[in-house]
């Protein structure tokens, strides 16, 4: 009876022996999987820190490099959509800073309120992305409408030094004359009033000088290169396309975020707040 007694002890001390080993297998794989996952979300707020710079800095060059663009459109659309990524920019590099503390602190508390962050970019996103898409031809239409009555009624006009100053450095990058053509400054209010017998203004010319666009020849100024409306909507779409990638990429990024965020928040244990 003593020997059988013995043996079922020595029977149960291995097996506790063996569920401790076992225990300890699993808590020392939950570290290590914990320690990935830190190290994994910790890299991707560095990435996504980087892209909301990134698009911050691309809202301010708009503002700053392309503001004499945007005083040519009557819309606020264009202007709207710099500020709001400059917000955007903003917006997600304090959101990848509360996420970088979260995950080096460990502290499920700043987890959480990072995955709502990302949740509630991600959805504006795709709501500002919509409202793009639906806007774009809208915009496109006063775009054509508004441009030439804003030649033709603003240009070197008392008061309207901005709009003249946008109006020849439209014409001198872009290599076009006139909104839709060069026969658009036929109506225009400058040369109904005009003294010196000009043709187009002398920002058509392929050599600026004074008094040159006296010569409407295609040898003398962007007469067959098409109109400014054209060449401003290519720069605009491509910019819209510039745009919608980098968006796209940082919505990618935060839907890996997120998934690495959950995951991190249920090997942590819960802290104090």
């Amino acid at each position: 009876m003593k020997t059988y007694s013995v043996a079922v002890l020595l029977q149960q001390q291995q097996g506790g022996h063996s569920r401790a080993r076992m225990e300890a297998r699993r808590e020392k794989k939950k570290t290590c999987g914990t320690i990935c996952l830190k190290y994994l979300l910790f890299l991707f707020n560095i990435c996504f820190w980087l892209a909301g710079g990134a698009v911050l800095a691309v809202g301010v060059w708009t503002l700053v490099d392309k503001s004499d663009y945007i005083s040519l459109l009557n819309s606020s659309f264009y202007s709207a959509s710099a500020y709001i990524l400059i917000a955007a920019g903003a917006i997600v590099i304090v959101t990848g800073l509360i996420g970088c503390c979260g995950t080096l602190k460990e502290k499920r508390s700043l987890l959480i309120v990072y995955l709502v962050l990302l949740l509630c970019i991600f959805l504006l996103e795709i709501t500002a992305g919509v409202l793009a898409y639906i806007n774009y031809k809208e915009l496109d239409r006063e775009l054509r409408q508004n441009l030439k009555l804003t030649m033709q009624q603003k240009y070197q006009q008392p008061g309207q030094e901005s709009i003249t100053q946008s109006v020849d450095k439209l014409q001198q990058e872009f290599k076009c004359c006139g909104s839709q053509n060069f026969s658009d400054w036929t109506d225009s209010e400058w040369l109904q009033n005009a003294q010196n017998r000009q043709l187009v203004p002398d920002s058509c010319c392929k050599t600026p000088s004074d008094l040159c666009g006296r010569r409407d020849h295609p040898s003398n100024i962007y007469r067959v290169e098409g109109g400014c409306i054209e060449k401003l909507e290519d720069f605009i779409q491509s910019q819209l396309y510039i745009l919608g990638a980098v968006g796209i990429g940082i919505a990618f990024l935060q839907l890996v975020g997120m998934m690495f965020t959950c995951c991190l928040c249920r090997n942590l244990k819960e802290d104090l707040y």
